[in-house]
């Protein structure tokens, strides 16, 4: 079926639909591309299949915003219609050059459609002038083969400068071992590209993966940052959850021998619903970063409703402790509509007095050493939709505990004389950062009514409380 003789579903109900996350019109949308700031705008790409609420055929949904709050949104800046993307245009990044926009993307390939399993992959390139409109290179594919070793797994380019050079990351598996890896690509003008070699490689699939999927490269407070997507990792008691993961490694990389010296993998968000970050350098310098807040193989409820999926709210990375940290970025604060509580409280017990449960900022701050208690808890209530933040004084230890299957996940803190959790809700979510950003859960939650809201404490707290209704 032709693409433009399909139908597109309509959003027939808004009771899931957020208020200041990007999500799409209508249909699916899975990761972020293209995140990048050009002629005054921030714009940011997604996967997105216009005709169906499922993942299909992929295209490039497209938004922009002056703000990282209020989304525009404007045309599918790419679509499945070349010889160098017939089958769907995955994922990939933006760059400006001079005042151009630059695409480059990832072509599928499934030459018969009844084996979806045999594919191959390219890469490929879009331009545009306006930040709105976009044509593909006459030449695509600009990367036409991987590299010998590699699998049919070769996806999801994230190109960045360097000195004067353009440099591109690419998500690979090595085809002996089947197991993940990060390449790396150079070029002097976006289109022709050489190869130079492996950045790092999972050691085992089950410890890290056999496939490396959207991965990103970049600098931040000393420490080069290998940002990726690890499909295949085995699950631990409380580690790895999720079907697939968002992680990273730090360390030193040298771009003359490939010498990349780094840490262990680390998962960046702890909650059910993060996927395929991707980050982008802020005109004044600050890294940011969004990601896919859903999972693969979820429940999506507003399925029923015409669309599904939704971005998090965008984030600032910082480096702090030996760990990557993120907090909603600085302007969040427009936001703010009234502010509902701004007190100090003392006892086991307290129902917040919440005017919408579902559009919320809230702000808990207590000091540990005096309090005699080991569990402080904050739940949403509506029915049996259910959502429980627990913190665990004598593990250090964050718990959150969602309705249904699959219930927990779960995120070590160090040992603090403080715990600070800082929470933003929006009708079909719960974003928690706790400890400024040290630990993060994002979460999708679908209360069909408003949430009551409690803390709770198995002894006496002083809790520092602020909370702020939100537009």
């Amino acid at each position: 079926m032709k693409l433009e003789q399909q139908r597109m579903p309509a959003v027939t109900n808004d009771r899931f639909r957020l208020h200041y996350h990007l999500m799409p019109p209508q249909g699916w949308m899975n990761d972020p591309n293209g995140f990048v700031y050009f002629q005054g705008y921030y714009h940011l790409f997604y996967q997105y299949h216009p005709y169906g609420v499922e993942w299909g055929p992929m295209h490039w949904g497209h938004a922009r915003s002056q703000d990282l709050l209020h989304w525009e949104t404007l045309p599918p800046a790419l679509a499945p219609d070349s010889e160098a993307d017939e089958s769907g245009c995955f994922s990939g990044s933006a760059i400006v050059k001079g005042n151009r926009l630059f695409l480059i993307y990832t072509g599928h390939h499934v030459p018969d459609e009844s084996k979806p399993d045999d594919f191959w992959q390219t890469q490929n390139v879009a331009v545009s002038d306006d930040g709105i409109h976009f044509y593909k290179l006459a030449t695509n594919p600009v990367i036409e083969t991987p590299p010998a070793d590699n699998s049919q797994h070769f996806r999801d380019p994230k190109v960045f400068e360097r000195d004067g050079q353009y440099y591109l990351v690419l998500g690979s598996q090595l085809a002996a071992t089947q197991t993940g890896r990060a390449l790396l690509y150079q070029s002097t003008n976006l289109v022709d590209w050489e190869y130079q070699g492996v950045i790092t490689a999972a050691s085992t699939a089950s410890e890290a993966g056999f496939m490396w999927e959207c991965p990103d490269f970049f600098r931040l407070n000393g420490q080069d940052v290998l940002l990726l997507s690890p499909q295949g990792i085995e699950a631990t008691e409380k580690e790895n959850l999720n079907l697939y993961q968002t992680s990273y490694l730090a360390g030193q990389f040298d771009f003359q021998t490939l010498d990349y010296q780094h840490g262990n993998l680390q998962e960046l968000d702890h909650g059910h619903d993060f996927y395929a970050a991707q980050t982008m350098l802020a005109p004044d310098g600050r890294r940011i970063v969004v990601g896919w807040m859903d999972m693969w193989e979820a429940e999506f409820p507003e399925q029923a409703d015409g669309w599904a999926g939704t971005m998090t709210l965008p984030r600032e990375l910082t480096w702090h402790a030996g760990q990557l940290c993120m907090l909603p970025v600085a302007e969040v604060t427009q936001l703010r509509t009234q502010q509902v509580i701004d007190e100090e409280w003392h006892g086991t017990k307290r129902n917040l007095p919440v005017p919408d449960a579902q559009h919320l900022e809230l702000h808990l701050h207590t000091k540990l050493a005096s309090w005699q208690g080991s569990q402080l808890t904050l739940q949403f209530q509506a029915g049996d939709q259910q959502l429980q933040v627990t913190y665990h004084k004598a593990q250090h230890e964050i718990i959150v505990t969602r309705a249904g299957q699959d219930a927990q996940r779960f995120a070590k803190v160090q040992p603090q004389v403080e715990l600070d959790l800082q929470i933003w809700t929006d009708t079909s979510s719960v974003e928690i950062f706790v400890n400024h950003g040290a630990a993060v859960f994002s979460e999708r939650f679908y209360p069909l009514s408003a949430p009551e809201v409690t803390l709770a404490a198995d002894a006496p707290v002083t809790v520092q409380l602020t909370e702020y209704q939100l537009h």
